[in-house]
């Protein structure tokens, strides 16, 4: 996995393949709109999760969740009103929320993987 988009495409789909894993269905990924793009949007249950997922070979630049400061977060918060309300019919009656996906290691489909839930 030597270029920075294939390695964050391996943890998109590593990332969708856990959800998936762990009961959520996988409703959308890489939607985008003015205000930015989610990477998946999952439901479980009467929550609909919009993550974000940070994948890094190393932690030599720190922890991917650390590059998600409070300004980020309020930009994914943004962007996941935006997918509720251009997808009425997949959130009616559940609740959003914003989780964050990291992976670390030089291959994503066998790096350490955390996932944090309801950062939002």
């Amino acid at each position: 996995m030597a270029r920075k988009d294939d390695l964050g495409r391996a943890g998109e789909d590593r990332a969708a393949a856990h959800l998936a894993a762990h009961g959520y269905e996988i409703l959308d990924r890489n939607w985008r709109c003015p205000e930015g793009e989610i990477d998946i949007v999952a439901a479980r249950g009467t929550r609909v999760a919009a993550v974000e997922v940070k994948t890094r070979s190393g932690i030599g630049y720190g922890h991917p969740f650390t590059a998600i400061d409070d300004r980020k977060l309020d930009r994914m918060w943004r962007v996941a009103l935006a997918w509720c309300a251009a997808h009425p019919g997949l959130v009616r009656r559940r609740r959003i929320r914003v989780d964050a996906i990291a992976i670390v290691g030089s291959d994503p489909r066998t790096g350490t993987l955390e996932h944090l839930e309801g950062l939002r």
